[in-house]
């Protein structure tokens, strides 16, 4: 015969929230002993009771039963069996929904600072990378073509601003969940005197919920960690991106340590940058979770129905998913050599003075535009020369404009940084006040939440 209630079953996963949900029933106690709801002495019974759950969870000796279906009927069973009747009286002036919404709301909270704190660390990492190479330039890209030399501190330091606005992001997500639902019953409140402040304090919420029904039924603390965790992933899906391009020989600019490489299976001289790989892959498993809880909630009425069951596997899986990231990532940047020579040597190509050369042309009184045109056929006899712009005569030079003379041969990618020398720019001491910003951030925010 079919055991249809196997659908229903959720132990396997939400087991993950024993602590907090016992902390939860803990305050709960504490308050329905002090407001005189249940007797003290009964209350002290629940609490140690709690105290000896936690420990058999904690040392992997209790006894799970997946007919109790999830974990808040498998304590208050257990609880029934170490303390006896006085178990009965926990759930007085609670109901699952709120209970549900407690656990998953402190979850968040404490998965929000583990998040924070991995982001704080792969910044570190990269101004460590950064700082190590403070003054070497790089080409610069866009359409994944060399464009125009930029201090290689400086791009990294791109994602070092991405990652501060993912902690923003992380910020305003924390503050959100950081709301009491306990007290809201099933979805009417409670008609016990019970005191909400009381147990806010107990559980370290900075304010309880503004309307039961509201407080029973909202995920929108989970979206938000989603959302924020989808375009974090995204950010590392990008810097990924980066790096199995930078390690390839075709570019050649970098070399990841060997712990973060892989070999093939039939050529031996592969170094495969798997794990920059993985994290490009598993950015759309944490899309895939915001897109579920997304679509579970988009039909449901008021008030707790049982999809919201649904609200626990995708959003765990992107949690593990985002702090394996983290423990990845910082250990694989600080591990990355950078080949200064070759980049160098790349940023100083000719072709990417171009710009450089219309300015000098702006300089020395010539509407851009036109200067624009002149180089782009300047650019044009080079290649079909064979030639780079400064192995071009000045007399070919005077070919295309009059204006040009011997200090056209000063232009170089190291006058082309330089020349960047406004707020954001990538000239070397505004890259150096940009880590210098960077360094005194992460100093100052050692505690976010």
């Amino acid at each position: 015969m079919t055991n249809y209630t196997n659908y229903t079953v959720s132990i396997h996963y939400d087991r993950r929230l024993y602590r907090h949900d016992i902390a939860g029933s803990i305050a709960h106690a504490r308050m329905l002993g002090k407001q005189g709801i249940i007797s003290e002495e009964d209350a002290g019974l629940i609490i140690d009771g709690l105290g000896k759950v936690r420990q058999e969870i904690q040392e992997d000796k209790f006894p799970w039963d997946e007919t109790l279906e999830d974990l808040h009927m498998n304590i208050e069973s257990r609880l029934h069996a170490l303390i006896g009747p006085a178990a009965g009286r926990l759930h007085t002036g609670r109901s699952r929904n709120d209970q549900v919404a407690l656990d998953m709301r402190l979850y968040t909270k404490d998965v929000l600072k583990e998040t924070v704190q991995g982001l704080r660390a792969t910044q570190g990492s990269l101004l460590t990378l950064a700082t190590r190479h403070q003054t070497v330039i790089m080409p610069g890209y866009t359409h994944l073509q060399r464009a125009q030399p930029v201090l290689f501190a400086h791009h990294l330091l791109a994602y070092f601003q991405m990652f501060q606005r993912d902690i923003d992001r992380f910020r305003d997500c924390y503050r959100r969940t950081d709301v009491l639902p306990l007290g809201s019953g099933a979805l009417a409140g409670v008609a016990y005197p019970s005191d909400r402040d009381f147990l806010a304090q107990e559980l370290g919420f900075r304010e309880v919920s503004a309307n039961s029904m509201d407080a029973v039924s909202d995920r929108d603390f989970l979206l938000d960690y989603l959302a924020a965790a989808a375009i974090c992933m995204m950010h590392f899906s990008r810097l990924s991106e980066e790096i199995v391009i930078w390690s390839s020989r075709e570019f050649g600019f970098i070399r990841l340590s060997d712990e973060f490489t892989t070999g093939s299976s039939i050529m031996p001289q592969k170094r495969n940058p798997d794990f920059a790989e993985l994290a490009r892959g598993k950015t759309g498993r944490v899309y895939g979770d915001l897109m579920g809880l997304l679509t579970v909630m988009k039909g449901l009425p008021m008030t707790y129905n049982r999809d919201l069951q649904e609200d626990k596997e995708g959003f765990f899986d992107a949690v593990d998913t985002l702090l394996a990231t983290f423990q990845v990532y910082p250990d694989m940047l600080k591990g990355l050599v950078l080949d200064e020579e070759r980049v160098a040597s790349l940023a100083g190509e000719s072709f990417m003075l171009a710009t450089d050369v219309a300015d000098y042309l702006v300089n020395k009184g010539m509407p851009f535009r036109e200067a624009y045109g002149v180089v782009k056929e300047l650019c044009r006899h080079c290649e079909t020369q064979g030639k780079d712009l400064q192995d071009l005569t000045l007399e070919e030079y005077h070919r295309f404009s009059d204006n040009f003379d011997q200090d056209v041969y000063s232009i170089t990618a190291e006058s082309s940084a330089a020349a960047r020398d406004n707020p954001g720019g990538t000239a070397p001491n505004r890259v150096a006040e940009e880590l210098s910003r960077a360094k005194e951030l992460l100093e100052s925010t050692a505690n976010d939440l």
